[in-house]
């Protein structure tokens, strides 16, 4: 799943982002980090769907050029329309290696081009698959741009850990963007498990890998993720919510018998948050899922509360009562806080999602099942 918003419908079917859709080979990126500051309550108890933004052509509120490298399903669903509406940004340019273009922006075919022909360019969004971040990445902040990267930020953590250094000593911004992070709902999960002991929890991330991500044969390739690619987004919630730092204690990965990196997985965790040594926290995700599609988060505490994360973070119920629900508005989140960041001159590479899939890959026990065809 790339974000649980506007599931089926397109940049295209918004209007907002004139762009032919990307064949399996072109760049693309699946990926969120927090709301900052909770929605305002209704008269019934519920948080509205508020999200904070820049004022509008308030004078000294600074915007910034940007360009996005990799032109996939992500770039069009969420990047370009919602780049279009924020005041912060002007995108400037693209870089496709097909030459799918937008209206009035130029396109290029290689981050060198792009550079060239902007040099004054502020930032770059890099949405291509993980695989290939890291050198375009760090060709960015050679070529003196701040970079945002969609999640997962690289293909392994020293190449996150590099580019995390490189951007500090080149004085550069570098935001690591784990979209499912910026829901209302997952804000109110922190605040009321913060100081509590975890009796249990339980992640199901289960969808149909040929709904979500038709065609693309590059998710299966090694260094891009399988199933983790939609399962980070639920370890993005868990690391954010949890009250104190957690860890991979097992792991079992299901690989089809023609495919490189896995189609489901079930994970033991632990937590210096649990309650006690019988506590339990568990997840299960998988590919193969047909029909209703499962994005849900169980947690029960140690005094008794029980809560329910679903439809990826977007609802929030407490013991049985829906307490917060608003609509998505993950990637408007990720912007107005790449805005932040960039007004503040400071990065952030949250590594605690991805430290999880590494360490599920490295004590897993692999098994195999039949191959996979589209």
């Amino acid at each position: 799943m790339t974000s649980f918003a506007n599931k089926g419908l397109s940049a295209l079917d918004h209007g907002e982002a004139r762009v032919a859709r990307a064949p399996a080979s072109e760049f693309v990126g699946y990926g969120k980090a927090p709301f900052d500051g909770a929605p305002p309550l209704l008269p019934n108890g519920r948080q509205s769907a508020y999200l904070p933004r820049s004022k509008r052509g308030e004078p000294g509120v600074k915007s910034y050029s940007i360009g996005v490298i990799g032109i996939g399903k992500i770039t069009q669903d969420q990047h370009l329309p919602v780049i279009a509406k924020d005041p912060r940004f002007r995108l400037a340019g693209l870089v496709s290696q097909r030459g799918l273009q937008q209206p009035d922006v130029p396109t290029f075919r290689t981050p060198a081009e792009l550079y060239a022909a902007l040099p004054d360019l502020d930032a770059v969004a890099i949405c291509t698959p993980p695989s290939v971040r890291h050198a375009i990445a760090r060709e960015a902040l050679d070529a003196g741009k701040h970079v945002l990267l969609e999640k997962p930020p690289a293909p392994t953590m020293a190449e996150m850990n590099d580019l995390t250094s490189y951007a500090a000593a080149r004085g550069k911004v570098i935001f690591a963007t784990w979209h499912s992070q910026y829901n209302a709902a997952v804000d109110e999960a922190k605040k009321r498990l913060a100081g509590k002991k975890i009796r249990s929890l339980h992640i199901e991330w289960k969808e149909d890998v040929r709904r979500w991500h038709p065609g693309q044969e590059w998710i299966w390739d090694a260094g891009n993720f399988g199933v983790f690619d939609p399962g980070i987004n639920a370890l993005s919630i868990f690391t954010k919510i949890m009250p104190a730092p957690a860890f991979v204690k097992s792991a079992d990965l299901v690989y089809p018998a023609n495919r490189d990196t896995p189609i489901a997985a079930s994970l033991v965790l632990t937590s210096l948050a649990c309650e006690n040594a019988a506590s339990r926290l568990t997840a299960e995700f998988d590919w193969r899922q047909e029909g209703d599609q499962s994005w849900n988060i169980n947690v029960a505490t140690g005094d008794g509360v029980a809560l329910r994360l679903t439809h990826g973070g977007s609802k929030l119920l407490v013991d049985g009562a829906l307490t917060v629900e608003a609509p998505m508005a993950e990637y408007e989140g990720i912007y107005r806080h790449f805005a932040e960041l960039l007004d503040a001159g400071r990065g952030a590479m949250d590594a605690a999602p991805f430290q999880l899939v590494a360490d599920a890959f490295l004590v897993g026990r692999r098994t195999t099942t039949e191959a996979f065809v589209w």
